[in-house]
């Protein structure tokens, strides 16, 4: 199972960020309007990320898999499970009775060629812009960490790059 999922993503009712800012700490609840995520009850994202086209491979749509990582992480019930892959593999998206949402999704560079259901589709382009975006609003902060996630840090060090102190960013 450890190469059939790419991304096992939790969010957690009331999770938030911490960022300093001018008067103090501020909390930022907001999440990327694409992945939509509810601040109020828990969501979980079982991802495919592809270089080429967003797409989901057999293997995480293979019931035993799904099972098996729903089991592990005790999203439900065992009783429940079977059912929650079900409804999970017929829409895309389900709701445990515990309500926690669970929704498949897929993250590539390019569009499939042909039209997809039962996962959405979020371009690799929106999530690098995504942090772009997050970089640029909280720069006089960020600048000055060092991050050791290898395509964060990298991300950051472009961004570094691009920097200009007198004026901002230079694009």
């Amino acid at each position: 199972m450890v190469t059939d999922l790419d991304v096992l993503a939790l969010r957690f009712p009331g999770a938030g960020r911490l960022i300093p800012g001018k008067r103090g700490l501020e909390t930022i609840f907001a999440t990327d309007q694409k992945l939509a995520c509810s601040t109020d009850h828990t969501e979980m994202i079982v991802a495919e990320v592809k270089e080429g086209r967003a797409e989901i491979n057999q293997n995480a749509k293979d019931p035993i898999v799904l099972r098996t990582m729903l089991t592990r992480f005790g999203c439900c019930p065992a009783s429940d499970v079977d059912q929650v892959v079900r409804s999970l593999l017929r829409t895309g998206e389900t709701t445990t009775q515990a309500g926690h949402r669970i929704r498949l999704m897929a993250f590539g560079s390019i569009m499939p060629e042909k039209k997809t259901k039962g996962y959405k589709i979020i371009l690799l382009k929106h999530v690098v812009r995504f942090l772009q975006e997050y970089l640029k609003e909280h720069w006089d902060i960020l600048r000055h960490g060092q991050f050791k996630h290898p395509a964060f840090g990298f991300l950051v060090t472009l961004e570094k790059a691009l920097y200009d102190g007198k004026i901002g960013y230079e694009r």
